[in-house]
Protein backbone atom coordinates (compact mmCIF):
# COMPACT_ATOMS: atom_id res chain seq x y z
CA UNK A 1 0.00 0.00 0.00
CA UNK A 2 0.91 3.84 -1.12
CA UNK A 3 1.17 6.67 1.31
CA UNK A 4 -2.40 7.67 -0.41
CA UNK A 5 -4.22 4.84 0.03
CA UNK A 6 -2.86 4.92 4.00
CA UNK A 7 -4.26 8.07 4.48
CA UNK A 8 -7.49 7.37 2.53
CA UNK A 9 -8.15 4.91 6.07
CA UNK A 10 -7.40 7.59 8.05
CA UNK A 11 -9.70 9.73 6.29
CA UNK A 12 -12.24 6.78 6.34
CA UNK A 13 -11.68 6.91 10.62
CA UNK A 14 -11.96 11.14 10.29
CA UNK A 15 -15.75 10.43 8.38
CA UNK A 16 -16.76 8.66 12.44
CA UNK A 17 -16.70 11.88 13.49
CA UNK A 18 -18.44 14.51 10.96
CA UNK A 19 -21.45 15.80 12.86
CA UNK A 20 -19.78 14.99 16.77
CA UNK A 21 -16.89 16.44 17.38
CA UNK A 22 -17.39 20.36 16.97
CA UNK A 23 -16.28 23.14 17.72
CA UNK A 24 -13.15 20.56 16.95
CA UNK A 25 -12.60 19.19 13.63
CA UNK A 26 -13.06 15.46 12.81
CA UNK A 27 -9.92 14.07 12.09
CA UNK A 28 -8.53 10.26 11.75
CA UNK A 29 -5.08 8.83 12.32
CA UNK A 30 -3.70 5.18 11.23
CA UNK A 31 -0.13 3.91 12.49
CA UNK A 32 1.86 1.42 10.49
CA UNK A 33 5.09 -0.41 10.73
CA UNK A 34 6.24 -2.94 8.17
CA UNK A 35 3.19 -2.91 6.20
CA UNK A 36 1.39 -3.49 9.05
CA UNK A 37 -1.46 -1.52 10.72
CA UNK A 38 -1.03 -1.22 14.22
CA UNK A 39 -3.58 1.05 15.26
CA UNK A 40 -5.94 3.21 14.19
CA UNK A 41 -8.72 5.68 15.63
CA UNK A 42 -10.54 9.38 15.24
CA UNK A 43 -11.30 12.10 17.42
CA UNK A 44 -15.03 11.04 19.15
CA UNK A 45 -15.98 14.71 20.71
CA UNK A 46 -13.94 17.75 21.95
CA UNK A 47 -12.62 17.06 25.36
CA UNK A 48 -11.68 13.15 24.69
CA UNK A 49 -8.21 12.54 22.94
CA UNK A 50 -7.65 13.47 20.01
CA UNK A 51 -7.50 11.02 16.50
CA UNK A 52 -3.50 10.59 16.93
CA UNK A 53 -3.98 9.46 20.86
CA UNK A 54 -6.87 7.44 20.03
CA UNK A 55 -4.29 5.89 17.37
CA UNK A 56 -1.89 5.42 19.44
CA UNK A 57 -3.73 3.85 22.57
CA UNK A 58 -5.44 0.97 19.72
CA UNK A 59 -1.82 0.07 18.85
CA UNK A 60 -1.00 -0.32 22.55
CA UNK A 61 -4.40 -3.15 22.83
CA UNK A 62 -2.90 -5.51 21.05
CA UNK A 63 1.34 -4.39 20.67
CA UNK A 64 4.03 -3.95 22.85
CA UNK A 65 5.17 -0.17 23.55
CA UNK A 66 8.07 -0.83 21.84
CA UNK A 67 6.64 -2.13 18.38
CA UNK A 68 5.75 1.60 18.41
CA UNK A 69 9.30 3.00 17.81
CA UNK A 70 10.23 3.41 14.11
CA UNK A 71 6.38 3.71 12.92
CA UNK A 72 4.76 6.16 10.66
CA UNK A 73 1.73 7.42 12.05
CA UNK A 74 -0.87 8.79 8.86
CA UNK A 75 -3.10 11.92 10.21
CA UNK A 76 -5.59 13.58 8.15
CA UNK A 77 -4.95 17.23 10.04
CA UNK A 78 -1.42 18.41 11.06
CA UNK A 79 -1.29 17.02 14.75
CA UNK A 80 -1.87 19.99 17.35
CA UNK A 81 1.27 21.02 19.16
CA UNK A 82 -0.37 23.40 21.89
CA UNK A 83 -2.23 21.42 25.21
CA UNK A 84 -5.85 22.98 25.32
CA UNK A 85 -8.41 20.28 27.01
CA UNK A 86 -6.30 17.49 26.02
CA UNK A 87 -2.51 16.59 25.62
CA UNK A 88 -1.01 17.79 22.60
CA UNK A 89 -0.63 15.23 19.83
CA UNK A 90 2.80 16.02 19.21
CA UNK A 91 3.96 15.13 22.47
CA UNK A 92 2.14 11.61 22.33
CA UNK A 93 3.66 10.66 19.00
CA UNK A 94 7.24 11.38 20.57
CA UNK A 95 6.87 9.57 23.69
CA UNK A 96 5.68 6.67 21.53
CA UNK A 97 9.26 6.74 19.17
CA UNK A 98 7.14 7.21 16.38
CA UNK A 99 9.97 7.96 13.55
CA UNK A 100 7.57 9.70 10.86
CA UNK A 101 4.35 11.49 10.73
CA UNK A 102 2.31 12.09 7.72
CA UNK A 103 -0.49 14.30 7.36
CA UNK A 104 -2.69 15.84 5.17
CA UNK A 105 -3.93 19.60 6.00
CA UNK A 106 -2.12 22.19 7.47
CA UNK A 107 -3.60 23.59 10.92
CA UNK A 108 -5.75 26.35 9.27
CA UNK A 109 -5.34 28.19 12.42
CA UNK A 110 -2.44 31.08 11.63
CA UNK A 111 -1.34 30.71 15.31
CA UNK A 112 -0.80 27.07 15.02
CA UNK A 113 0.08 26.04 11.88
CA UNK A 114 3.51 24.93 11.49
CA UNK A 115 3.86 24.12 15.18
CA UNK A 116 4.01 20.50 14.54
CA UNK A 117 6.50 20.32 12.20
CA UNK A 118 9.31 22.34 14.45
CA UNK A 119 8.64 20.43 17.56
CA UNK A 120 9.13 16.57 15.52
CA UNK A 121 12.14 17.93 13.96
CA UNK A 122 13.57 18.96 16.73
CA UNK A 123 13.10 15.21 17.83
CA UNK A 124 14.34 13.76 13.97
CA UNK A 125 11.20 12.60 13.49
CA UNK A 126 10.39 12.85 9.95
CA UNK A 127 7.55 15.23 8.83
CA UNK A 128 5.72 14.81 4.92
CA UNK A 129 2.77 17.13 4.78
CA UNK A 130 0.08 17.54 1.83
CA UNK A 131 -0.81 13.83 1.37
CA UNK A 132 -4.55 13.36 0.11
CA UNK A 133 -4.06 17.21 1.06
CA UNK A 134 -7.99 18.08 -0.74
CA UNK A 135 -9.68 15.53 0.67
CA UNK A 136 -8.26 16.02 4.42
CA UNK A 137 -8.93 19.82 3.81
CA UNK A 138 -12.69 18.91 2.72
CA UNK A 139 -13.55 16.93 6.21
CA UNK A 140 -12.69 20.33 8.10
CA UNK A 141 -14.13 22.91 5.53
CA UNK A 142 -16.12 24.12 8.13
CA UNK A 143 -14.01 24.27 11.13
CA UNK A 144 -11.65 25.86 8.83
CA UNK A 145 -14.54 28.93 8.05
CA UNK A 146 -15.20 29.47 11.76
CA UNK A 147 -11.46 29.59 12.78
CA UNK A 148 -10.59 31.89 10.45
CA UNK A 149 -13.41 34.02 9.34
CA UNK A 150 -15.67 33.89 12.91
CA UNK A 151 -18.87 32.49 11.05
CA UNK A 152 -19.66 28.75 10.51
CA UNK A 153 -20.17 26.88 7.48
CA UNK A 154 -23.70 27.18 6.13
CA UNK A 155 -25.47 24.70 4.44
CA UNK A 156 -28.48 25.79 2.62
CA UNK A 157 -31.04 22.99 2.03
CA UNK A 158 -34.44 23.18 0.26
CA UNK A 159 -36.47 21.28 -1.80
CA UNK A 160 -38.55 22.46 -5.28
CA UNK A 161 -40.83 20.81 -7.93
CA UNK A 162 -40.15 21.16 -11.39
CA UNK A 163 -41.69 24.84 -11.52
CA UNK A 164 -39.35 26.20 -8.75
CA UNK A 165 -41.71 25.99 -5.79
CA UNK A 166 -41.23 24.98 -2.23
CA UNK A 167 -44.86 24.34 -1.93
CA UNK A 168 -47.91 22.59 -2.76
CA UNK A 169 -51.47 23.68 -3.21
CA UNK A 170 -53.95 24.09 -0.02
CA UNK A 171 -54.60 20.77 1.08
CA UNK A 172 -52.24 18.24 -0.62
CA UNK A 173 -49.92 18.17 2.25
CA UNK A 174 -46.84 19.57 2.73
CA UNK A 175 -43.67 16.82 0.86
CA UNK A 176 -42.57 17.68 -2.14
CA UNK A 177 -40.37 15.02 -2.07
CA UNK A 178 -40.06 11.09 -0.71
CA UNK A 179 -39.21 9.09 1.53
CA UNK A 180 -35.88 8.28 0.64
CA UNK A 181 -35.14 12.36 -0.01
CA UNK A 182 -36.56 13.10 3.41
CA UNK A 183 -34.44 10.18 4.92
CA UNK A 184 -30.90 12.07 3.58
CA UNK A 185 -32.21 15.72 5.02
CA UNK A 186 -31.87 13.63 8.41
CA UNK A 187 -28.35 13.17 7.74
CA UNK A 188 -27.44 16.62 6.77
CA UNK A 189 -29.04 17.71 10.01
CA UNK A 190 -26.76 14.81 11.75
CA UNK A 191 -23.47 16.65 9.99
CA UNK A 192 -24.38 19.87 11.46
CA UNK A 193 -24.58 21.82 14.68
CA UNK A 194 -27.52 24.30 14.48
CA UNK A 195 -30.57 24.78 11.67
CA UNK A 196 -31.80 28.37 11.20
CA UNK A 197 -35.50 28.72 10.05
CA UNK A 198 -37.65 32.02 10.34
CA UNK A 199 -40.63 32.63 11.98
CA UNK A 200 -42.96 31.91 8.99
CA UNK A 201 -41.84 28.15 8.78
CA UNK A 202 -42.43 27.86 12.43
CA UNK A 203 -46.56 28.79 12.16
CA UNK A 204 -47.08 27.54 8.77
CA UNK A 205 -44.99 23.92 9.18
CA UNK A 206 -44.83 23.62 12.67
CA UNK A 207 -41.39 21.55 11.70
CA UNK A 208 -39.29 19.52 14.39
CA UNK A 209 -36.06 20.55 12.98
CA UNK A 210 -34.65 16.98 14.86
CA UNK A 211 -32.62 14.29 13.70
CA UNK A 212 -34.41 11.49 12.95
CA UNK A 213 -34.75 7.93 11.97
CA UNK A 214 -31.21 5.84 11.41
CA UNK A 215 -29.59 9.12 11.40
CA UNK A 216 -30.30 9.16 14.53
CA UNK A 217 -27.05 8.22 17.57
CA UNK A 218 -27.19 8.70 20.82
CA UNK A 219 -23.45 10.34 20.82
CA UNK A 220 -24.63 13.34 18.65
CA UNK A 221 -26.72 15.73 20.47
CA UNK A 222 -29.39 17.32 18.49
CA UNK A 223 -28.61 20.30 16.35
CA UNK A 224 -29.62 23.85 17.88
CA UNK A 225 -32.72 25.58 16.51
CA UNK A 226 -32.34 29.04 15.88
CA UNK A 227 -35.96 30.76 15.19
CA UNK A 228 -35.50 34.60 13.31
CA UNK A 229 -38.07 36.55 13.92
CA UNK A 230 -38.97 40.89 13.90
CA UNK A 231 -41.56 40.32 16.31
CA UNK A 232 -40.37 38.35 19.02
CA UNK A 233 -41.64 34.99 20.28
CA UNK A 234 -44.86 36.14 21.76
CA UNK A 235 -45.66 36.15 17.61
CA UNK A 236 -44.88 32.62 17.60
CA UNK A 237 -47.05 29.92 18.60
CA UNK A 238 -46.34 28.64 22.01
CA UNK A 239 -47.35 25.22 21.24
CA UNK A 240 -45.02 24.45 18.50
CA UNK A 241 -42.81 21.81 18.38
CA UNK A 242 -39.54 23.59 18.47
CA UNK A 243 -40.94 25.30 21.96
CA UNK A 244 -42.98 21.69 23.67
CA UNK A 245 -40.79 18.45 22.57
CA UNK A 246 -38.39 16.87 24.44
CA UNK A 247 -35.51 19.16 22.96
CA UNK A 248 -36.98 22.52 23.66
CA UNK A 249 -34.02 23.59 25.47
CA UNK A 250 -31.88 23.86 22.01
CA UNK A 251 -34.33 26.44 20.59
CA UNK A 252 -33.08 29.72 20.35
CA UNK A 253 -35.00 32.82 19.40
CA UNK A 254 -33.10 35.62 17.36
CA UNK A 255 -34.82 39.01 17.54
CA UNK A 256 -34.04 41.25 15.11
CA UNK A 257 -30.63 40.86 14.94
CA UNK A 258 -28.95 40.52 11.37
CA UNK A 259 -28.09 37.33 9.20
CA UNK A 260 -24.01 38.23 9.92
CA UNK A 261 -24.68 38.47 13.70
CA UNK A 262 -26.94 35.30 14.08
CA UNK A 263 -24.07 33.09 12.36
CA UNK A 264 -21.35 34.83 14.80
CA UNK A 265 -23.34 34.19 17.81
CA UNK A 266 -23.49 30.47 16.31
CA UNK A 267 -19.74 30.34 16.07
CA UNK A 268 -19.15 32.31 19.18
CA UNK A 269 -21.22 29.23 20.56
CA UNK A 270 -19.11 26.63 18.93
CA UNK A 271 -20.99 26.04 16.21
CA UNK A 272 -18.63 25.01 12.93
CA UNK A 273 -21.49 24.37 10.43
CA UNK A 274 -25.41 25.30 10.19
CA UNK A 275 -27.85 24.70 8.20
CA UNK A 276 -31.08 26.61 6.44
CA UNK A 277 -34.54 25.32 6.46
CA UNK A 278 -36.46 27.91 5.49
CA UNK A 279 -38.96 30.04 3.12
CA UNK A 280 -37.59 31.27 -0.29
CA UNK A 281 -37.47 34.74 1.23
CA UNK A 282 -35.45 33.99 4.09
CA UNK A 283 -33.11 32.35 2.05
CA UNK A 284 -32.90 34.70 -0.93
CA UNK A 285 -31.66 36.84 1.86
CA UNK A 286 -28.63 34.45 2.64
CA UNK A 287 -28.04 34.05 -1.01
CA UNK A 288 -27.86 37.40 -1.93
CA UNK A 289 -25.48 38.68 1.07
CA UNK A 290 -23.39 36.25 -0.05
CA UNK A 291 -23.40 33.45 3.51
CA UNK A 292 -24.22 30.00 1.92
CA UNK A 293 -21.29 28.24 1.29
CA UNK A 294 -23.21 25.23 0.34
CA UNK A 295 -26.18 23.79 -1.62
CA UNK A 296 -28.29 20.63 -0.80
CA UNK A 297 -30.71 21.15 -3.44
CA UNK A 298 -33.49 18.22 -3.53
CA UNK A 299 -35.77 18.29 -6.87
CA UNK A 300 -38.80 16.60 -7.04
CA UNK A 301 -40.39 15.08 -10.34
CA UNK A 302 -43.81 17.15 -9.67
CA UNK A 303 -45.86 20.17 -11.13
CA UNK A 304 -47.15 22.35 -8.01
CA UNK A 305 -47.73 26.05 -9.05
CA UNK A 306 -47.39 26.58 -5.23
CA UNK A 307 -47.34 30.16 -3.94
CA UNK A 308 -43.41 29.87 -2.04
CA UNK A 309 -40.54 30.22 -4.45
CA UNK A 310 -37.46 28.34 -3.46
CA UNK A 311 -35.05 31.26 -3.47
CA UNK A 312 -37.84 33.78 -3.43
CA UNK A 313 -39.69 35.96 -6.20
CA UNK A 314 -39.39 39.56 -7.18
CA UNK A 315 -35.92 39.69 -6.53
CA UNK A 316 -32.79 39.47 -8.63
CA UNK A 317 -28.94 39.40 -7.53
CA UNK A 318 -26.39 41.71 -8.46
CA UNK A 319 -24.36 38.95 -10.46
CA UNK A 320 -24.65 35.15 -11.19
CA UNK A 321 -23.43 32.78 -8.36
CA UNK A 322 -22.42 28.94 -9.57
CA UNK A 323 -21.78 26.06 -8.18
CA UNK A 324 -18.32 24.13 -7.90
CA UNK A 325 -17.35 20.72 -6.98
CA UNK A 326 -21.11 19.70 -8.01
CA UNK A 327 -22.77 15.83 -7.11
CA UNK A 328 -25.74 14.50 -7.76
CA UNK A 329 -27.55 11.33 -5.77
CA UNK A 330 -30.83 9.63 -7.08
CA UNK A 331 -33.01 9.10 -4.39
CA UNK A 332 -36.00 7.36 -4.81
CA UNK A 333 -37.79 9.46 -7.72
CA UNK A 334 -36.70 12.58 -6.40
CA UNK A 335 -32.83 14.06 -7.15
CA UNK A 336 -30.14 15.33 -4.80
CA UNK A 337 -28.01 18.47 -6.04
CA UNK A 338 -24.64 19.02 -3.96
CA UNK A 339 -22.02 21.57 -4.64
CA UNK A 340 -20.05 24.72 -3.39
CA UNK A 341 -20.95 27.93 -4.02
CA UNK A 342 -18.12 29.99 -5.51
CA UNK A 343 -17.89 33.26 -3.57
CA UNK A 344 -16.81 36.46 -6.13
Amino acid sequence: MTDNDYMQLAIAEAKKGLGLTSPNPAVGSVIVKNGEILGKGWHRKAGLPHAEREAIADALTRHEKSTLRGATIYVTLEPCSTTGKTPACVDGIIEAGIAKVIYGATDPNPAHVGGADAMLKKHQIKVVSGVERVACESLIQAFAKRITTGLPWVIAKTAVSLDGRITRPSGEGQWLTGPEARAEVHKIRASVDAIITGGKTVRKDNPSLTIRGEAHSAEKSQPWRVILTQSGKSSLPQDANVFTDEHAERTIIHEDKTLTQTLKALAELGCNSVMLECGGILMQQFLKQQLIDELALFIAPIFTGGPDHGFGIGEHLDHSQFLTNNSHQQLGNDILIRGILKKS
